[in-house]
């Protein structure tokens, strides 16, 4: 399993927003370019974090975009669903190998696991704040219950 590169860029440009939200409106263009990220991948992911409700847009020469609320209030599950549409793909419900196979009227004992995983990836990213990224890494590490790296 991979993060894609929506989902990273996706947390990437959020957490940027999230870093200036004392400025004014930042543009995509500008986003990409202090981040290194391609420009019309950053505005396709601008546009789907703002029809999720994350960013808001402000047109005109001032505009750009800004968090559409707190960063208290945004878990890293609504950036990745945003950004990728799922935060995990149960690929036999979204492209079933085979349609007898695959069909919720068959038995599959493969499926639960999936979904199972798809739950547990769904609660760990709701548990992480994009507020919480604003940390350095050590306190992430510490607030996700992962071991602190020494230097």
């Amino acid at each position: 399993m991979r993060i894609t590169t929506w989902a990273e860029y996706g947390v990437i440009c959020a957490l940027h927003l999230a870093k200036r939200t004392e400025e004014s409106a930042v543009t995509g263009r500008d986003i990409a370019a202090r981040e290194g990220l391609p420009g019309d991948y950053v505005e396709q992911i601008l546009l789907r974090l703002r029809r999720a409700g994350i960013v808001s847009s402000t047109r005109g020469a001032r505009g750009g975009y800004a968090l559409a609320k707190p960063a208290t209030h945004i878990t890293v599950r609504e950036i990745v669903a945003a950004a990728e549409l799922v935060t995990f793909d149960v690929h036999c419900q979204s492209h079933p190998i085979d349609e007898v196979r695959c069909s919720s009227s068959h038995e599959c004992s493969i499926r639960p696991v999936w979904m199972m995983l798809q739950r547990r990836i769904d609660e760990v990213l709701n548990e992480v704040f994009l507020s919480d990224l604003l940390q350095t890494e050590p306190i992430v590490r510490q607030r996700i219950g992962l071991p602190v790296l020494q230097a």
